[in-house]
């Protein structure tokens, strides 16, 4: 084993959270922001990057993989979060959004997930956390989600999480599946994953779905969210009133107008 060996408790339904079991001396690396709650004696740090031995070595190395999460629209830093205590000790990582948090043992995965690039939540140090390319540049600008992937790569444990109902689906060889963009949450790295242009000008401007399906081949597994953030999003900020106009005080999209930095009095 190469990546440091956790265990882990999943707590909750919809709004869920992971809490992982460190030994002495174990580490678990998160994204900034997802810590919810950890137990006296656990040491938090900052790190360029993930930690692993794929980042490289030396400064420059440091630098140059860390740099890559840049591109894919992440921190250069991440945070460990180390056991320097006797005994069993707690952290706990919660979903930032609505949804599940689907642990993942890349071990069993072939060492290798490629996921949205803001569905990693946490994972066992030594977890490489990277930047997958789609191969048609082209037509990954005008993906939207589908452009710029995260791999994680090791044999760890790493949790990642996505919004409403996760269904995951596995894929014969042959086998084509068809999915918004934005739907797509992961999937093993020996699926075959493409950006597809849908076809009807009809289609593209009235059918509200988009202009791009993610077309993945099997053999493989895959994992779809029915919620996607920027899906929700959206569909609250068209529920806000226009500046000047009624903000529908009392009522929910009210409240949401101020929440989401309405005008106050």
């Amino acid at each position: 084993m190469n990546n440091h060996e956790i265990d882990f408790k999943l707590h909750g339904d919809d709004m869920q959270f992971v809490e992982v079991e460190l030994d002495p001396q174990e580490t678990v690396i998160a994204e900034a922001g997802s810590l919810m709650m950890m137990d006296s004696q656990i040491k938090m740090e900052t790190i360029f990057g993930d930690g692993s031995k794929n980042q490289g070595s030396g400064l420059m190395g440091k630098l140059i993989g860390a740099g890559k999460r840049v591109i894919s629209g992440e921190s250069l830093f991440m945070t460990t979060f180390t056991n320097e205590g006797v005994g069993k000790k707690h952290v706990s990582f919660a979903s930032p959004y609505p949804g599940k948090i689907i642990p993942m043992d890349l071990s069993e995965l072939n060492g290798k997930l490629i996921c949205q690039k803001d569905a990693f939540l946490a994972a066992a140090k030594g977890v490489s956390v990277g930047v997958e390319f789609q191969r048609k540049v082209g037509t990954g600008f005008f993906g939207g989600e589908g452009f710029i992937m995260q791999k994680l790569e090791g044999d760890g444990m790493a949790f990642v999480h996505a919004g409403g109902t996760i269904h995951k689906k596995v894929l014969e060889p042959g086998d084509v599946l068809k999915v918004d963009t934005g739907c797509l949450v992961a999937m093993t790295g020996n699926v075959d994953y493409d950006i597809e242009f849908i076809g009807g000008i009809k289609t593209a401007l009235f059918g509200g779905e988009g202009l791009f399906f993610a077309t993945l081949r099997g053999p493989g597994e895959v994992w779809i969210q029915s919620l996607p953030f920027s899906r929700l999003a959206s569909r609250v900020f068209a529920a806000m009133p226009e500046r000047g106009g009624s903000k529908g005080e009392g009522s929910i999209a009210g409240g949401l107008y101020g929440l989401f930095g309405g005008d106050r009095k």
